[in-house]
């Protein structure tokens, strides 16, 4: 019989006090005996609309029924099947807004934990299993992989399955993308990415650090060099800034380098050599995931006080329910309807407050969200000695600049039809470096399709 408890277990945690002075993860992780109860919750629908809501297509009822009847390895087995990183996507993914959006459980409840049993399933493999999988027998086909953030190193793990020779070509000095640099520890432990990465490279799965393509070799020499196939998926790092006074002031930082510098390059460590600022107070512009990791960042790094500033409401805020609710547990204050007009600083160009005004919500914008409207005579300022600007990234130029024939959007992002084909034959992308700024599961997802487009591409040649 199932479990008919209309609440999803909770996850366990470290205690708020504790974790805003260190960088081991926030959540937990189900016991055994938690994982087993929150799986019987599932009802097995014949349907699943669950796995409707699944960027990659897991079939989530059958690793969920594993997991019940305490076949946990049974369990990783059906997510590896379309996750090349399940340890990376219980963490990560925005469950709430895909799968479990359209769990049947959720109608008169809470919906089942799925995300939670997906990090369960994969952290019981990791814990148990030594063994790395075989290699495939290669096929003799070659294809080339920029970047190794979650499109890239889900597009190589697929090709490499079917035995392609898959070469990823990294331009930082570490693999792993963004789950590397702009994900905390703290909710991601990098230890976790590193594992699936050395399960990828079991497979078969090349990759070449310190490789900026564009600069060391183009596309086009990709190509040349015998690589049948090339796929983009260098997501969006290049920061964006409101253009406001002030914004070049020493103490502003751009989220994706603040979070660089901590998480890659881990300035908050002694030892570093790479230098970050402990401000006392920090003042984070932003409402998104990315914003609640760099102000827990800042917390951690000992800020007394540490402000989201963000210019619409909280039924706003684009970032996840859990991570608002981590970031309020750990001590971050919320100045909400609120937008900066100017960063102050003193004579050494150091930042010393940042001037906001009130906002008001008009009427729905564009995305469905109520437009912030400035009230009149509410300027105000706020002391702050770091500003962090979290309003998102766009795709970065130097693929485009360097690559003829390939077709982008006036923001930058690579357009390609349905199967992730660009304007180039043979060059495929997907994620961020397509869509602009978005999550995890969905640049697995092009990954995953442009994967299969590559497959019968070359298969066909």
């Amino acid at each position: 019989m199932p479990n008919m408890s209309p609440k999803k277990n909770e996850m366990p945690s470290q205690n708020p006090e504790i974790r805003r002075n260190n960088y081991e993860e926030v959540a937990l992780g189900y016991t055994e005996e938690i994982a087993v109860a929150e799986a019987e919750r599932c009802l097995n629908c014949k349907n699943a609309p669950c796995v409707t809501g699944c960027p990659v297509g897991i079939q989530i009822p059958h690793f969920i029924k594993k997991i019940a009847g305490r076949d946990y390895e049974g369990a990783y087995r059906i997510l590896a099947e379309s996750s090349s990183l399940p340890a990376v996507c219980g963490r990560v993914c925005p469950q709430e807004s895909q799968c479990e959006a359209k769990c049947v459980r959720g109608l008169k409840g809470e919906p089942v934990g799925i995300g939670r049993l997906e990090r369960f399933a994969a952290d019981r493999h990791n814990e148990t299993v030594t063994e790395l999988p075989e290699k495939p027998q290669s096929n003799g086909h070659r294809v080339a992989v920029i970047g190794s953030g979650p499109s890239g190193l889900t597009c190589a793990g697929d090709l490499a399955k079917k035995g392609y020779d898959v070469t990823v070509f990294e331009a930082l000095h570490t693999a792993g993308g963004v789950l590397v640099y702009g994900i905390p520890e703290f909710r991601l432990p990098k230890a976790i990415v590193q594992k699936e990465i050395d399960t990828l490279c079991a497979l078969g799965v090349n990759i070449e650090t310190n490789m900026v393509i564009g600069r060391v070799l183009s596309i086009d020499e990709l190509l040349e060099d015998g690589f049948e196939a090339v796929f983009i998926g260098t997501g969006a790092g290049l920061p964006r800034f409101m253009g406001i006074p002030g914004e070049n002031l020493c103490g502003v930082y751009s989220a994706n380098e603040f979070l660089t510098r901590i998480n890659l390059m881990k300035a908050y460590r002694d030892t570093s050599a790479t230098p970050i600022m402990h401000a006392k107070n920090v003042a984070v512009v932003g409402g998104g995931n990315v914003a609640m990791d760099a102000a827990r960042c800042a917390k951690r790094l000992g800020a007394e006080n540490v402000y989201i500033v963000y210019r619409r409401g909280e039924e706003e805020l684009p970032a996840r329910a859990e991570e608002i609710e981590h970031a309020k547990e750990e001590g971050i204050e919320f100045r909400l309807l609120t937008n900066p007009t100017e960063i102050l600083g003193d004579e050494n160009s150091a930042v010393t407050a940042i001037r906001c005004v009130k906002m008001g919500l008009g009427e729905p914008d564009a995305s469905g969200r109520r437009r912030p409207v400035e009230i009149e005579g509410s300027e105000f300022t706020i002391d702050t000695d770091c500003v962090i600007m979290s309003i998102g990234t766009s795709p970065n130029p130097l693929i485009k600049s360097t690559t003829d024939g390939l077709e982008c959007t006036k923001w930058g992002g690579i357009v390609t039809d349905e199967t992730g084909l660009t304007s180039r034959t043979a060059v495929y992308a997907g994620g961020d470096a397509v869509t602009g700024a978005a999550t995890v599961i969905l640049a697995m997802g092009a990954g995953k399709t442009a994967a299969k487009a590559i497959d019968e591409y070359i298969m066909k040649k």
